[in-house]
């Protein structure tokens, strides 16, 4: 029965010593290069599509978003130098002012923004500079990171590690050898997962991260046997104490 006793003792002392357990990542460390296989994924610049919208602006003077007609006092509208949004129709068109409808779909946006200023710079204006973003792209970023939620793509060849660092970061509990990035359509999905630990990772083209990707940052070992502990924990632990409280008091008694 003493043995008993001691043997409880001895639980709750593991208990407390393995919860309290904390891990430290690794990132981008010298490690030797990934092989060739994980390279066969071709990044592609994103391609305008229908709904898309875009912020244009002039950057010429920041006052107009782009130059606006005349009224019919010859006055022109000054806008504000955020820019304005452009909805892209389902026809592939975007309508803008002075130049009218302009094709954009299957463009990427320095495509779409040099189209857009060769045509202002024959129509009305000498040197156009013309800044043009695709609003709403975004991924979305759930698990073990600091902040979750979804996240916009505000420029080119955005990599994973920018947009971990938007969102806070990851946590200690994350494993940074898996993160994992869901990528494709919802009848085709495919899961590419990315070891952050190895700094060969930022040459990794799939870690360019793409309109629509869910990044999964998982716990690592660790943690997940802290959980399993803690879970076994609050379901054993009050009849364990009552046994624990029995067996002292038994082991009290005999002592007397």
């Amino acid at each position: 029965m003493r043995k008993l006793f001691y043997l409880c003792l001895i639980l709750f002392f593991t208990l407390g010593i393995t919860s309290c357990g904390k891990q430290y990542q690794a990132l981008f460390q010298q490690k030797s290069a990934l092989e060739n296989g994980n390279y066969t994924d071709t990044v592609s610049d994103y391609r305008i599509k229908p709904q898309d919208q875009l912020l244009i602006r002039n950057l010429q003077d920041i006052k107009y978003i782009v130059s606006q007609p005349a009224d019919s006092h010859g006055n022109t509208s000054e806008t504000s130098g955020q820019g304005q949004t452009f909805e892209v129709k389902t026809d592939g068109t975007v309508t803008l002012p002075v130049i009218n409808t302009v094709t954009v779909a299957g463009l990427t946006r320095i495509q779409a923004k040099n189209l857009i200023e060769d045509l202002y710079r024959k129509s009305l204006l000498k040197d156009p500079i013309i800044d043009l973003r695709i609003t709403n792209l975004k991924v979305t970023i759930f698990g073990e990171i600091k902040t979750q939620g979804n996240f916009p793509l505000l420029k080119d060849r955005t990599t994973l590690s920018e947009v971990l660092g938007d969102a806070g970061g990851i946590t200690e509990s994350a494993d940074e050898t898996n993160i994992e990035i869901i990528r494709g359509t919802e009848k085709r999905p495919k899961v590419i997962k990315i070891d952050l630990s190895n700094i060969n990772s930022i040459n990794d083209p799939r870690a360019i991260v793409q309109n629509g990707d869910m990044i999964y940052v998982s716990k690592n070992r660790r943690a997940i046997r802290n959980d399993k502990i803690q879970n076994f924990s609050a379901i054993y632990q009050p009849g364990l104490i009552v046994l624990n409280t029995l067996l002292l008091i038994f082991t009290l008694a005999r002592i007397k």
